[in-house]
């Protein structure tokens, strides 16, 4: 059916609202493009999959995100405008008392720039709070980026202080402070976040979704795609830098303030309330794809350091078909045991001949080559070692 421009599922529905094979069974295989790039120009298939791993978010976002997100990126637009909020009142505008900086600079605001500082702080919290309850297994991770984000904007006031217009007439010096703050923010963003959310989620595809049929495990891995999720968190640094720039730049001018821009202010807000959204949709994704399942998101190292790491498992053998040696679906494990997925069908697996513990099916003792097509004996899809 269309959704987006695309075709979602196999179920049928009269509702352009409605996924086909029902939300709580919906994958990312079930999306089905009305047209493919690809078909244009085969260097376009990259498109194809970004195209279809976007979808897949929006779909979900539309379906799964409820009052805890909304409250995230609302708590956070107001503590944005609260935070830059100067008419009527003029603290900003006019640079302040210049002489006072520290708490004795916050205690002499006026009453009602106070207030409004107050209560984006406020909200802030309640932002903070409200993701820490959200994402269990993403709080050490929030904490990670919530620090990066901090640093950040330290880094762009630093870049300021001696350089109103920065980056305007600019010495290589005067970008240190800058790009150290972004460094840090790499550091815990990618090597820390990113490197754990990937090594968990490998580590999950690995025990949860292990299955003689090479198929299955593929459709698994194709499932936990994480391309847009990286890409959202790389859109959130980028965010993050735009808005810390822009909050700083317009509040750099020493005083008396002639040509105080509210355009930048408004660049602050927007910045800031995207890169709120991004941060929500890069905490939330992993929570919903691995959740359920209580994985923790540690990276490989990090769970060796806790004594979490996961027993190495030898790999079954993939059987390989007698004809053109291809991959087939039968695996043969340690020891010998040999096992055959059911059907298509059916998710269901075990000894050739027997019952399938899924649906009761016997199970076959031949299997189809899915390459050459040819029909053999499960036997003689492995090597049999030479006995001298």
């Amino acid at each position: 059916m269309p959704l987006f421009g695309v075709v979602v599922g196999e179920g049928g529905s009269d509702s352009p609202d409605v996924v086909g094979n029902g939300i709580e069974s919906f994958r990312l295989t079930d999306i089905e493009l009305g047209f493919r790039l690809s078909e244009k120009d085969e260097r376009l298939a990259f498109l194809d999959v970004i195209r279809e791993d976007s979808i897949f978010h929006l779909t979900m976002i539309r379906r799964r995100w409820n009052i805890g997100e909304l409250t995230s990126i609302g708590l956070a637009f107001i503590a944005l405008v609260l935070g830059s909020w100067d008419l009527g009142i003029g603290e900003l505008a006019t640079g302040g008392d210049y002489n006072r900086f520290g708490l004795t600079g916050f205690r002499n605001l006026s009453d009602l720039s106070l207030m409004m500082a107050l209560l984006s702080l406020i909200a802030w919290t309640g932002v903070f709070i409200t993701m820490w309850g959200k994402y269990p297994i993403m709080r050490e991770n929030l904490v990670y980026l919530w620090l990066g984000m901090i640093v950040v904007q330290l880094g762009s006031i630093s870049a300021h202080s001696d350089k109103p217009d920065f980056p305007s007439s600019t010495t290589i010096g005067d970008w240190a402070t800058l790009v150290m703050s972004n460094l840090i923010l790499f550091f815990l963003a990618i090597v820390v976040v990113h490197r754990a959310v990937i090594e968990t989620r490998d580590i999950h595809v690995q025990e949860r979704h292990a299955h003689p049929d090479p198929r299955v495990v593929q459709k698994a891995w194709r499932d936990h795609s994480l391309r847009v999720w990286s890409l959202a968190l790389g859109a959130w640094m980028i965010m993050i830098n735009l808005m810390s720039w822009s909050g700083a730049h317009a509040i750099a001018q020493r005083p008396p303030i002639e040509d105080y821009s509210n355009l930048l202010v408004a660049i602050f807000v927007i910045t800031g309330f995207f890169a709120s959204v991004l941060l929500v949709h890069v905490l939330w994704y992993p929570q919903f794809m691995l959740g359920d399942a209580e994985d923790r998101i540690q990276s490989v190292r990090a769970r060796e350091v806790s004594g979490d790491a996961p027993e190495p498992v030898q790999e079954a053998e993939q059987g390989k078909c007698p004809i053109c040696s291809g991959s087939t679906p039968a695996a043969r494990h340690d020891g010998g045991r040999i096992e055959v997925p059911c059907s298509e069908s059916c998710s269901g697996s075990g000894k050739p001949g027997t019952k399938c513990p899924e649906c009761d099916s016997a199970l076959p003792i031949r299997i189809e080559c899915p390459s050459c097509k040819s029909n053999t004996t499960v036997v003689s899809h492995f090597s049999r070692p030479e006995a001298w």
